[in-house]
């Protein structure tokens, strides 16, 4: 059944688009941030531990939201990791570490990375395609990663 919700076909494929990139994005972080708790060595390492367990459970409530705001305006979400790795803009670690320092540095640059991507979109989803959801949406998991990044950047303070 065709989705009515009061927004064009054109404009939520060009939402769902951009929600999909996110949805890649936000998966590989978690990946990224799993990786960081079985992995982490040294110093702190039990904080660490736990610390990268309540960042990846954030994460995947993330990844939850997003796919199932595709779902509501109308799209299916991308589910396999071959189209995921195509569509975000998110890296490998830039150094091998196994330490909490070298893996905070890492996903730190991830979350700001995708903070910088949603506030990219908040207003053309509003302005240009009139998903004012979608564009309230995004400005609450960009808070989201802007607290995760805060969480992070106190590590070095």
């Amino acid at each position: 059944m065709k989705t009515n919700i009061g927004i064009t076909e054109k404009n939520t494929e060009a939402v769902a688009e951009q929600l999909a990139k996110l949805l890649a994005d936000e998966t590989v972080l978690y990946i990224k941030t799993r990786n960081a708790h079985w992995n982490v060595n040294g110093e702190n390492f039990h904080a660490n531990h736990i610390f990268f367990e309540e960042q990846y459970k954030q994460l995947d409530e993330l990844i939850d939201s997003v796919a199932e705001r595709m779902r509501k305006i109308g799209h299916y979400a991308p589910a396999t990791m071959k189209i995921y790795l195509e569509l975000t803009h998110l890296t490998e670690y830039s150094e091998r570490t196994n330490d909490g320092p070298g893996f905070m540095k890492d996903l730190l640059k991830d979350h700001e990375s995708i903070i910088d991507f949603l506030r990219g979109n908040i207003t053309p989803f509003a302005e240009k395609y009139k998903d004012y959801g979608t564009s309230d949406f995004i400005t609450g998991v960009m808070e989201t990663h802007e607290e995760m990044a805060w969480m992070i950047r106190s590590y070095f303070r």
